[in-house]
């Protein structure tokens, strides 16, 4: 597999000029519904002789680089077939020709939706005259064929543009809403006027705005331009073309709600919604293709309560993948505003709601609220006594300074072999089981109860693998304390805690981690110390015993946790082992006074 890189940018790729191709034969080729004409770069339905029988058709296409757009929504209540052209190119007329040939049906009519781009426009345009043309040079009656253009962006609103028309503004994400509305509405039998009424209403009254934080890398080409690091740019293109501002990088509770206003604020948003008075919507938050679904999420859940802050509902809300610009790292913002007449509003969310049988279109599941279950997820309420004791909060302050004493060693091991937080998480966890024990939280006249509570404040402390090791062992010793029928400290000797701490590791911890004594964990100090503990009784010998282990982990080979994928280092030990040390350490110094 060969690749193609830039100074910025790096691709999957065998040959730029085979690279469309090559990708829709994929394409095809993972979605058995789906037929590739290689030749013009077709996708369609295989059922399309069928299809056209019964249905009025429509296509889309443009130039490749945003998908899954357009082919990736060929299939059933959507597209019947889309066209692509090169990478940002449009396909051309003969292409375009080619698609309106196949999938034109004789007794329905066929659709066919345009983006705003100059290419696209006359391309299509021409394809569909030469087609009217061919049908009326070989005594054809004219063809039932409509057109739609879509121009759903305000992000770049051309001020010398008037109604006379002018380059207008480009077709965006509501591309993907266009289509989608006309495809249901002729899956479900609509005439070629009723489906181009859909497509027109959804054209009228959408309207998107796009933040990138950086151009995004073409295959064989590379970056076209460099945002820098701390920049993003408002309005950039889906084919690269600069936006309207460039900004230093904002938090997204900031951005967002600013591309709302944005949208709102818009002359052609305010023009087409001046008469709409509910201000209920649709709202597409459009992935640009290289944002992480992490982030995606927190873009989607701050543009919904954003839309609803500026007077508008949004009934339904879509956020994905649906029109792109190749691997760029942004987003995009949709809003479809909704009819005021009730009626006409539930037409369009029936639509919207149709099942589409596609890989680019996620359905959404509709299920009935069955009301909450919170009461559940809560479990049963625990009853805690807060009590204290001066044993044990001796113990809680000393193993706290013995970690914050041996935090910067435990830091400094774990940056050699790991992740490098082990240090800190540890400080975290000890941090908060002394301020727990300081505000008398604890009930430490109570043994076992104490350390089920000191492990739930250990998981919401300290995270990761480490922290739910701990966890683990906490709650597998109070269930031990609890078996031996310990309910209060007067009852505890060194020979029961090291049972107990034996029983957690076999009954409990060991039931969840393959991790063992040689593997190179803090393991090898627990296991020591436990068993040394039951056997002898003795506190300083458990203690050495923890010790020793931890050091041998200097010549171990990793076989557990972050350190298996890091190449070995001799003569450095295990950063949780040494860790736990720490904490033995202290428990050990309060109970000697």
């Amino acid at each position: 597999m060969a690749s193609s890189s830039s100074s910025d940018g790096k691709h999957f790729v065998t040959d730029p000029k085979t690279l469309v191709k090559d990708s829709l034969c994929g394409l095809a080729i993972a979605n058995p519904h789906l037929s590739f004409d290689e030749q013009q770069k077709v996708t369609f339905t295989k059922d399309l002789a069928d299809l056209r029988k019964k249905q009025v058709t429509l296509f889309c296409g443009g130039g490749s680089g945003h998908e899954p757009a357009h082919a990736g929504f060929v299939g059933h209540g959507m597209l019947t077939a889309a066209v692509s052209g090169h990478v940002f190119a449009s396909p051309t007329s003969s292409q375009v020709l080619s698609c309106l040939r196949r999938v034109y049906s004789e007794e329905h009519g066929t659709l066919v939706v345009i983006k705003n781009y100059t290419g696209d426009v006359l391309n299509f345009g021409r394809a569909v005259e030469r087609f009217k043309s061919e049908r009326v040079n070989h005594n054809q009656p004219m063809p039932k064929v409509a057109t739609v253009v879509v121009d759903d962006d305000v992000g770049v609103v051309n001020p010398n543009d008037d109604e006379e028309g002018g380059v207008g503004r480009r077709g965006l994400a509501a591309t993907v809403l266009v289509y989608k509305l006309a495809g249901a509405c002729a899956a479900a039998g609509g005439n070629l006027d009723q489906v181009k009424a859909v497509a027109d209403y959804a054209v009228s009254n959408s309207f998107t705005i796009g933040c990138a934080l950086n151009a995004a890398s073409v295959p064989g080409q590379g970056m076209p331009r460099s945002l820098a690091s701390d920049e993003m740019e408002i309005g950039m293109g889906i084919h690269n073309e600069p936006g309207f501002a460039t900004k230093k990088l904002q938090p997204a509770n900031v951005l967002v709600p600013d591309l709302v206003k944005h949208i709102i604020g818009s002359a052609p948003f305010r023009k087409a919604t001046s008469n709409n008075t509910k201000r209920r919507s649709v709202l597409l938050v459009n992935n640009l293709g290289a944002t992480s679904n992490l982030e995606m999420g927190l873009v989607t859940k701050l543009a919904a309560e954003s839309t609803r802050a500026q007077g508008i509902e949004p009934v339904r809300v879509f956020s994905g993948t649906y029109m792109t610009g190749l691997a760029m790292p942004g987003a995009s913002i949709t809003l479809l505003m909704l009819p005021d007449d009730d009626a006409q509003c539930a037409d369009i969310l029936k639509l919207t709601d149709a099942p589409a049988f596609c890989p680019g279109w996620v359905n959404h599941a509709h299920v009935v609220d069955a009301g909450s279950t919170d009461e559940s997820a809560q479990g049963p309420k625990v009853q805690i006594k807060p009590a204290s004791d001066p044993v044990w909060e001796r113990v809680i302050s000393e193993a706290y300074s013995s970690v914050v004493a041996e935090e910067p060693q435990v830091t400094l091991l774990d940056q050699l072999m790991g992740d490098g937080d082990c240090g800190q998480v540890l400080l975290s966890g000890a941090t908060a089981i002394r301020d727990a024990a300081q505000k008398t939280r604890l009930p430490l006249n109570d043994p076992a109860a104490a350390l089920a509570q000191i492990s739930s404040i250990v998981e919401d402390a300290m995270g990761g693998t480490s922290g739910i090791i701990y966890c683990l062992f906490l709650d597998g010793l109070a269930q031990q304390l609890r078996t031996l029928s310990i309910s209060d400290n007067s009852s505890l000797t060194p020979h029961i805690w090291g049972k107990a701490m034996l029983g957690a590791l076999d009954n409990t911890l060991y039931q969840y981690t393959s991790a063992r004594p040689g593997h190179r964990t803090l393991i090898d100090a627990l296991q020591p110390f436990a068993s040394t503990l039951s056997q002898t009784g003795s506190l300083d010998a458990a203690l050495e015993a923890a010790d020793e282990g931890a050091r041998s982990t200097a010549q171990m080979q990793p076989k557990r946790g972050r350190a298996v994928y890091v190449q070995s280092k001799d003569n450095i030990a295990d950063a949780g082992a040494v860790g736990l040390v720490a904490v033995l350490k202290g428990i050990a110094s309060a109970l000697k006074q």
